[in-house]
Formats: structure tokens, C-alpha cells, sequence
């Protein structure tokens, strides 16, 4: 199994305004879709790589067989991944 991973969420200014945690980029970036974020851009610590994605969220049903505490209609995010770019080197 691996080790989840942390990544910065930065905004269009190049600054990091949050961390989400994944074993995955594309898992990191649904936790920033679900917080109604669209343009993603997230940072793996510890490296250069910056991964975009394209995030929504919709409100559909709630599934069958979900618990009672949850409500008749929740987000449900999607993103799609556009590309990897690298920090230039200082």
C-alpha cells in the first residue's frame, strides 16, 4: 500500500492556501472539488510537480442504502485532470 501524500492547493497568484492529503493527486483534488474549488492547481510537498485539474460538484440524491443522518441530496464532485507543469528552478 502507499503512504498518503500531501499536496498545496495554490491559487492563480502562486500561493499556497491549503493542504489536501491523498494516496493520489486526482484523490486530493475531489476533496478541493467538493469544497466547491474549480481550477485546481495542487503542489506535491516535496517536489516541483504541480497538478491541474478542472473540478465541478453537482447535487444529486442520495444514494441507496446511505445512512438516515444523510440528507435527501448531497455534492457529489468530479474533476478531470488537464496537466502536470514544473516549478522553474530559482
Amino acid at each position: 500500500m502507499s503512504a498518503k501524500r500531501n499536496f498545496a492547493l495554490r491559487d492563480e497568484a502562486g500561493l499556497e492556501k491549503g493542504i489536501f492529503s491523498g494516496r493520489s493527486p486526482r484523490q486530493a483534488a475531489l476533496k478541493a472539488a467538493t469544497r466547491g474549488i474549480t481550477d485546481i492547481r495542487l503542489r506535491e510537498k516535496g517536489t516541483k510537480k504541480i497538478h491541474i485539474f478542472q473540478g465541478e460538484r453537482i447535487m444529486v440524491k442520495k444514494p441507496k442504502g446511505s445512512p438516515s443522518w444523510l440528507p435527501q441530496k448531497i455534492w457529489k464532485s468530479n474533476v478531470k485532470k488537464v496537466g502536470i507543469e514544473n516549478l522553474p528552478e530559482k
